[in-house]
């Protein structure tokens, strides 16, 4: 029994967002109703690669849910979605404002049928303002947020960053938003309504150097793995390779001297303390990859380990998943699927003592579960076949 046992969500969403946040409610007991298209939400087509004909970046977003295909063009469609949502506890959807009210599921309607109704709305640029209907996915975002204009090498082209950031912090935020409300109903009874944008998301995740942009009126540059307030606190070639290091308060400055067999270092006013280190970071890498150079990746990281000096090699992603750590984590699952086979999905990374999150099931087939779920919403078998029959529905 998880932490949200009990609690009905119905996910209307589509592609990442959404889906990453109504799946990580399921993940905590939440009985997650997926409410898609006749045909599969477009996120099953987002490969390759794929799980037999199913996307597997869809099966990594869509795990413990169940699964009800309606049409909701058709009137029968939408009163169905909206039998489901008076009698569920939250709304989660992604599209353009003023879909939902032109589908008759919009907040008002809604939430006066269910007062407890919590909706939660995942928006491009948010539900209001001059950009509340320009259209927008990640890569968009991250360019619009300024991510990029801080992500890559100093003197090369912007980049994105290599996972959708803008999805998942926006995923993040939405159920921490839902949890907020429910937590807000445990006290008042009532539900409300809650909103996350793709682009708001991305510049809370920015707090750092936005704050310190706004301190300072200058824009921070790209820096490659440097951060841009501390040093040394960047990736530093070796002998065979790189290695990452995070050495920048006095303590561990002063350990990574040492272990380095550098005491010159310490008394180098270039590098007295982080600012100065900094200001002088170039020079700084200079002195440091000297070093790193004399001996490899693996004998460096076994000598600043034992000096309590942060680092770490740079993984791929054969060589992060061999780790015993992220084993012991639990962080790769593997489920056995009546049709996809055998498929492996990444672990919840929140970790409740007496009442854990669980995988209980895959992402589901189209339709899987739309017999079962209209029979708890009350419909019988003779209206059950006449919907499937007349194409409302897929069972």
């Amino acid at each position: 029994m998880g932490v949200l046992d009990g609690i009905r969500v119905v996910d209307l969403s589509q592609g990442a967002a959404g889906p990453i946040c109504a799946m990580t409610l399921g993940d905590h007991g939440a009985d997650v109703l997926k409410v898609e298209p006749c045909d599969g939400e477009w996120g099953r087509t987002l490969g390759p690669p794929f799980v037999g004909d199913v996307a597997a970046a869809y099966v990594g977003m869509n795990r413990n849910k169940r699964s009800l295909a309606v049409d909701l063009k058709r009137p029968e469609g939408r009163a169905i979605a909206r039998r489901l949502i008076e009698r569920s506890d939250v709304l989660v959807e992604s599209f353009r404002p003023d879909v939902m009210e032109r589908l008759g599921l919009g907040y008002s309607d809604l939430s006066a049928a269910n007062p407890r109704l919590i909706f939660c709305s995942i928006t491009a640029f948010g539900p209001s303002g001059p950009w509340r209907d320009k259209p927008g996915v990640d890569g968009v975002i991250q360019a619009m947020s300024g991510l990029m204009s801080i992500t890559g090498l100093e003197d090369a082209e912007p980049v994105k960053v290599g996972v959708p950031a803008a999805d998942v912090t926006a995923a993040a935020h939405a159920v921490q938003a839902v949890l907020l409300a429910l937590f807000a109903r445990e006290r008042t009874g009532r539900g409300q309504r809650v909103a996350v944008s793709l682009l708001d998301a991305l510049l809370a995740f920015q707090t750092i150097p936005l704050t310190m942009y706004l301190a300072s009126g200058t824009p921070p540059k790209r820096l490659g793995s440097a951060a841009a307030y501390s040093a040394p606190n960047e990736a530093y070639r070796t002998g065979d390779g790189a290695i990452m290091v995070g050495a920048y308060t006095p303590a561990r400055w002063a350990g990574l001297c040492r272990a380095l067999d550098r005491p010159d270092l310490l008394e180098d006013q270039r590098f007295r303390i982080n600012a100065d280190r900094v200001a002088n970071r170039p020079a700084l890498r200079v002195e440091l990859e000297r070093s790193f150079h004399e001996r490899s990746t693996d004998e460096w990281v076994g000598v600043l380990e034992a000096a309590d000096v942060p680092c770490a090699p740079l993984l791929d992603y054969p060589s992060l998943l061999a780790l015993p750590q992220v084993a012991q984590n639990e962080m790769v699952v593997r489920l056995k699927h009546p049709v996809l086979g055998e498929t492996a999905t990444v672990g919840i990374p929140i970790k409740v003592e007496e009442q854990p999150g669980s995988i209980r099931r895959g992402a589901p087939l189209v339709g899987e579960h739309s017999a079962t779920i209209l029979r708890e919403a009350g419909y019988g078998e003779v209206e059950i076949r006449r919907l499937v029959e007349a194409g409302t529905v897929v069972a």
